[in-house]
């Protein structure tokens, strides 16, 4: 384990599985009060994610709320159209039990309007104790009518903003993780919207959680901007790498590997300007609000391909449920499109491939801490190098459907190919088959 601050941090030798609970279990986009043990869908599909090799899940939001999810109700009760306490509890056991840790999501920048400290503002105003837990104005009007104004989430009124300058939200939301430890031992937060949150309240947030577990796991949720003033030793562990996400298929899509190569280089390069050397960035192809990358990539051949660049870079990899067997989803179709219900899990060739990946990142130092080249660069190939003090691994891909010979210093004769489990002579140049992705890892 590499120390971050001072604490271990196990989620960078990992491998993360992302469920939408909601969807994933097949609830109803309202909730309509019936409590249903849904929930227990996630035991069936337990050694389905441990043979991916994946060793954490990350859950969507879980807790009690008005629809999908991020419009909380209560944050110390499982969300009733999944089931109870008791069930989420069973479940976060069984997959501990398979070493497989469990990263809930924080969503602590808003809450819905059924969140019952602000159903006590609309009943009683100026005269509830809750009413500085918001953004009130009473002398304005809502969308809905209530006779007073409240700040939304980026215009959505429905998504009701908390005042985490105010200690007692804060003390609220400190009490209900530690109750979440309690009950179900979980080993991290994915906090929504962490671009929106108050950098002080986060400092708190990695104090607080440091003294639950050494070894608790803070991934915010970032899109734009300087991820390194959030992610630090003070705040964030990690964070999606949203600016990476696009380059990924775009590269494939228009032919140009130097558009993600250019994006990594540029993030982990061994230069003193590049921006997030060293840090763990939360790596995806797709998650809830995207659409899914077998459908979003236009040659079917380049899946593989883009998981195998995926698992190279410098990161944390981040599955999305049914994308390991090439399920499609469109954007366009809403979000419920992409937050769907699988009777079964599906193992095919694709998740048999990327399990593969996930095993060969989780047992490499080189491709969880190593520092990142690109020796080999046209538009429809690259070769990228890991390399740490001990190991060296260099991910070759050719996304063109044409053989290509890779003429490079390889700085050694032999490799292992870990895919396949077969050996590569780099004598006379490296041929790459149409549509491959190889995995050296070079003789000392």
């Amino acid at each position: 384990m590499k120390d971050n601050g001072g604490i271990k941090m196990w989620a960078y030798e990992s491998v993360f599985y992302q469920i939408y609970p909601l969807g994933f279990c097949g609830a109803p986009f309202e909730n309509d009060g019936i409590q249903q043990s849904r929930i227990l869908k996630v035991i069936d599909w337990a050694d389905h994610i441990r043979k991916l090799n994946c060793n954490a899940v990350y859950f969507s939001p879980i807790f009690e709320s008005d629809s999908h999810g991020y419009d909380t109700r209560d944050y110390t009760k499982i969300d009733c159209r999944l089931g109870s306490n008791e069930d989420f509890a069973k479940v976060c056991k069984e997959l501990h039990s398979r070493g497989i840790k469990v990263v809930l999501d924080g969503v602590f920048n808003h809450v819905g309007r059924g969140f019952w400290a602000f159903q006590d503002v609309l009943r009683n105003r100026e005269n509830s104790r809750y009413k500085d837990w918001f953004h009130i104005n009473f002398g304005g009007n809502s969308n809905y009518n209530d006779g007073l104004w409240y700040e939304g989430w980026e215009g959505h009124y429905e998504l009701v903003k908390l005042n985490l300058w105010n200690n007692e939200v804060v003390e609220h939301i400190f009490s209900c993780i530690k109750g979440w430890v309690d009950e179900f031992d979980i080993d991290g937060l994915r906090l929504d919207v962490a671009y929106c949150l108050d950098k002080e309240f986060l400092r708190r947030l990695r104090g607080f959680t440091n003294g639950l577990k050494e070894d608790f796991v803070l991934i915010g949720e970032l899109l734009h901007g300087d991820y390194s003033q959030f992610v630090n030793n003070d705040m964030l562990h990690s964070a999606t790498n949203y600016q990476c996400y696009k380059g990924l298929y775009s590269s494939f899509n228009s032919m140009n590997m130097f558009e993600i190569c250019h994006s990594l280089k540029n993030q982990f390069g061994p230069e003193p300007w590049c921006q997030y050397k060293g840090m763990h960035l939360l790596s995806f192809v797709d998650n809830h609000d995207v659409s899914r990358i077998a459908t979003i990539l236009t040659n079917k051949n380049h899946i593989p391909l883009v998981y195998a660049i995926m698992f190279g870079m410098p990161g944390i990899p981040c599955i999305y449920y049914g994308s390991e067997w090439g399920a499609e989803a469109d954007k366009k179709d809403g979000d419920h499109a992409l937050r769907v219900s699988f009777d079964n899990p599906t193992e095919n060739e694709l998740s048999a491939y990327i399990s593969k990946l996930a095993k060969i990142h989780r047992e490499s130092k080189a491709l969880c801490y190593g520092d990142i080249s690109v020796p080999v660069l046209t538009n429809k190939q690259c070769i990228i190098q890991r390399k740490c003090d001990d190991e060296r691994i260099l991910i070759a891909v050719n996304a063109e459907d044409q053989p290509f010979t890779a003429h490079f210093d390889a700085g050694c004769g032999m490799a292992d190919e870990l895919i396949t489990g077969t050996k590569h002579d780099f004598g006379g140049g490296s041929e790459l088959p149409p549509y491959s992705a190889q995995i050296w890892k070079m003789e000392r």
